[in-house]
């Protein structure tokens, strides 16, 4: 609900740092630009890009006695995470300077010991198996669930989750991802009921879903629902400069002080204070505007669905919100539009750009789909533009005559099931001490994978390192290659071969 303008804005971090600025301080500590005076020689630069950059030099500070100490906080930093607590229905936050990646590094290293086991959501950031190689840990991946009409992913079903949880009671938690990088999700209350009536931790990856539980046309989030400990990329959909992240907590089950001595281990001991600060001043902007903040975007969002549910012959949506999916209620990101062409004659990597052209850069794009993150400060303007550029786009088409492509079926079937715990270790999968040797990729069916492959975005594995290759991922990832997606944790950008551990 909005809230109140007669409300005290209240921003202890950022307010420290600006009134220290404010003082004239003479800086004999790092960092050495010291408060931008390096900036003077920079006579040739544009006088305007000088200001810029000095403005964001003037709050980048060290651990001062009066600006705190993010990894052993007492002041200014410990407010700031604790008004940011009460605003995301936390028991304790904690702020990352990390991203997402830091948090989800930290959630595991502190729940997994060497040789633990988690159950995962396969279609996990690539964090979380770096975060598994670090921990030492076994993992049992679930297929996630897919949307009956875009083929995009979900949560695994609740039948899987328990079915993992009664095939392996030693598992220590259980990891999920929702939403999705493409804005859909599941309610996780029956998720977290399940999971804690077996005793275990509820860990989320809600990097995506930051705005969650922040209006009432939001999802909840997963601590409303229960969730033991959340990750947010509070840059992704709220107004923090990139890699401001947040990582919440609730009740007994999880450790605090683990958490608290992983951040210490994943975290740089130099934390940035303008990241800081944009996290202590995005908290302070929702509880003084509340809802209100993200009316622009949600009109702007609306409109521009409006505006394609009468382009069907096309373009045409992923989902809708309110949409649903058999018996399960899914739920749709308003702020997140993911779009494609209708007939299929451009792939999702080919919308993109072409949008590019026109000066407009959508998040990310698959064979099918391009995403477009609306955000809270979408305007009339911006939805014009879009308009404009995609029903050009698309009377380029019918002038080139193009024709629909063959469409393709990236989802991997694995019959829903779980796979057999890997172990990891800091060079991948335990096995890997087999040696490796690469091989062409259309010979590798039947192997077993000495490298990860992750299209990114969205930074989903496709292929664990330790995993055997089937037929319909070779398939998947030469799809991939021939539309040019870029592949991270391959040796081969160009995926032709593939590094296999040996048999012998």
């Amino acid at each position: 609900m909005a809230q109140s303008l007669n409300l005290q804005w209240h921003a202890p971090l950022f307010e420290a740092l600006t009134a220290l600025q404010r003082s004239g301080p003479a800086s004999y500590h790092v960092p050495g630009h010291k408060y931008g005076q390096s900036l003077i020689r920079l006579t040739d630069m544009n006088e305007d890009a000088i200001k810029s950059y000095r403005g964001i030099m003037a709050i980048d500070v060290t651990e001062l006695s009066i600006t705190d100490d993010l990894h052993a906080p007492s002041g200014i930093i410990e407010e700031a995470q604790t008004l940011a607590a009460n605003a995301f229905g936390a028991d304790k936050t904690f702020f990352l300077v990390g991203g997402s990646t830091s948090g989800n590094l930290a959630m595991i290293l502190a729940v997994c010991r060497p040789l633990d086991l988690i159950i995962v959501q396969r279609n996990a950031h690539k964090s979380v198996l770096n975060a598994l190689k670090l921990a030492g840990a076994r993992a049992v991946f679930m297929m996630p669930q897919r949307d009956l009409e875009s083929n995009l992913s979900l949560l695994p079903t609740l039948g899987q989750v328990e079915s993992a949880l009664l095939n392996y009671p030693e598992a220590k938690a259980v990891f999920l991802t929702n939403p999705s990088y493409y804005g859909l999700s599941l309610d996780l209350a029956p998720y977290a009921d399940l999971i804690h009536k077996h005793g275990k931790l509820l860990l989320v990856d809600e990097a995506h879903g930051a705005h969650y539980g922040l209006h009432p046309q939001f999802p909840r989030s997963a601590m409303q629902a229960g969730a033991d400990a959340v990750v947010q990329s509070t840059h992704k959909t709220l107004p923090a400069l990139t890699m401001g992240a947040m990582l919440h907590v609730q009740g007994e089950r999880i450790d605090r002080n683990a958490i608290a001595e992983s951040l210490r281990m994943v975290q740089s001991s130099s934390p940035s204070y303008p990241i800081m600060a944009s996290l202590d001043i995005t908290r302070a902007m929702l509880q003084i505007y509340g809802s209100d903040l993200f009316r622009e975007g949600l009109d702007a969002a609306a409109d521009f669905r409006k505006w394609v549910s009468h382009q069907t012959a096309r373009y045409a949506l992923a989902a809708d919100p309110l949409k649903e999916n058999g018996a399960v209620p899914i739920q749709v990101d308003p702020l997140r539009v993911v779009i494609r062409e209708a007939s299929g004659r451009l792939s999702g990597f080919e919308l993109q750009q072409h949008l590019e052209k026109y000066g407009i850069y959508a998040e990310m794009a698959d064979l099918h789909f391009a995403v477009l993150l609306f955000g809270l400060a979408a305007s009339v303007s911006d939805v014009e533009k879009l308009q404009e550029a995609l029903t050009a786009i698309a009377n380029e088409a019918d002038k080139e005559g193009l024709v629909p492509k063959e469409m393709v079926n990236l989802s991997i079937d694995k019959s829903q099931g779980l796979s057999e715990p890997i172990e990891f270790t800091r060079t991948g999968a335990k096995h890997a001490s087999f040696g490796a040797e690469i091989i062409a990729l259309a010979d590798s069916e039947g192997r077993f994978a000495a490298e990860a492959v992750i299209p990114y975005p969205p930074g989903i594995p496709i292929l664990y390192e330790g995993e055997r290759i089937s037929a319909e991922t070779i398939h998947a990832i030469q799809q991939l290659a021939e539309h040019g997606a870029r592949c991270q944790g391959a040796t081969d950008p160009t995926m032709r071969t593939i590094t296999v551990l040996r048999t012998g």
